[in-house]
């Protein structure tokens, strides 16, 4: 991994933000508009040979680091639930009721992670999408065709629109699906829920009948704690 890292700052030091070595892997970050290239000559040069891409993912950063219940897990588990605190924990919220927090930072991402066989090596990157009310990012699927249904995934579930995609689309949810449900702010009951009805003969949808409750909390590991987002990269999808 040391010698990635060299490479990696000797070949593409200027086109990229950072890169750094974390939790046995090797992250670097690269700004929206330099993706591509930066995506070509990690395919391309001998001394990367990224030839697949094995995971593309969505990340929402919303409520990165924010717990919503001020306890810690033991061998008997969680004795009870918790009511919605608020903006803090917005996806609780019945469908009506979010509270729309202002985010100063950068809120959606996309994660690529690559490995090169030749090598005997793997890389993850990082991009962050310039607009948070409209998340877009380019399309690495003229690269490796792999990144098509994953695009599209991320799509879905978190709204990030990549452009240059050759079939952007839906891909897990419902045609008529409103929404984007991997975000922090979509309620985690969601907002309708369906049955078939005998009597019309078909499925009819109604607001969710689901009282909205914290049964698990979120843990953050104390090694985390304190640590800024380019130090804690693991497990984000």
């Amino acid at each position: 991994m040391s010698d990635l890292l060299k490479n990696i700052k000797a070949q593409l030091g200027s086109k990229i933000d950072s890169a750094n070595e974390a939790f046995g892997e090797v992250t670097i970050e690269v700004a929206a508009d330099k993706l591509v290239d930066v995506c070509k000559q990690l395919k391309k040069l001998d001394v990367f040979h990224f030839e697949q891409l094995t995971d593309l993912c969505g990340v929402d950063y919303l409520h990165y680091g924010i717990d919503e219940w001020n306890t810690h897990a033991s061998s008997q588990g969680f004795s009870r639930g918790v009511e919605s605190k608020g903006s803090t924990a917005s996806g609780r919220l019945k469908f009506g009721e979010e509270e729309h927090t202002e985010f100063a930072g950068k809120r959606f991402a996309s994660v690529i992670h690559l490995i090169s066989y030749k090598n005997n090596q793997r890389i993850r990157i990082r991009t962050f999408a310039e607009d948070n009310d409209f998340p877009e990012l380019p399309s690495v699927c003229e690269i490796w065709d792999s990144a098509n249904w994953y695009e599209r995934e991320a799509f879905d579930l978190f709204g990030i629109v990549y452009h240059g995609h050759p079939d952007l689309r839906r891909i897990m949810t419902d045609y008529g699906f409103v929404g984007h449900p991997f975000r922090k702010d979509f309620p985690q009951i969601g907002n309708v829920e369906m049955r078939f009805d005998p009597e019309l003969n078909r499925v009819v949808y109604e607001p969710v009948s689901i009282e909205p409750r914290v049964l698990v909390p979120k843990t953050i590991r104390e090694e985390q704690q304190g640590a800024s987002v380019n130090d804690v990269e693991s497990g984000e999808k």
